[in-house]
């Protein structure tokens, strides 16, 4: 059984990157001057982890099938 304090800690460090992935966006000019394509990698790339942590908090797992 997962530890419902660990679950919790999960879903706040995905949105905190999904929140800086949507600060990027609203950055994205000035990103892509300094980075260039790198400012899309950078945006893809915290959206994606910020996902990856969200859906690691689905919530109690059953004990049982459906």
């Amino acid at each position: 059984m997962q530890d419902p304090h660990k679950q919790r800690t999960n879903f706040w460090i995905g949105n905190g990157l999904l929140a800086l992935s949507l600060v990027s966006l609203f950055f994205m000019g000035q990103l892509s001057e300094l980075l260039g394509t790198g400012a899309m990698a950078l945006w893809m790339v915290l959206a994606g982890i910020g996902m990856y942590f969200v859906m690691l908090d689905k919530g109690p797992s059953q004990d049982h099938m459906d």
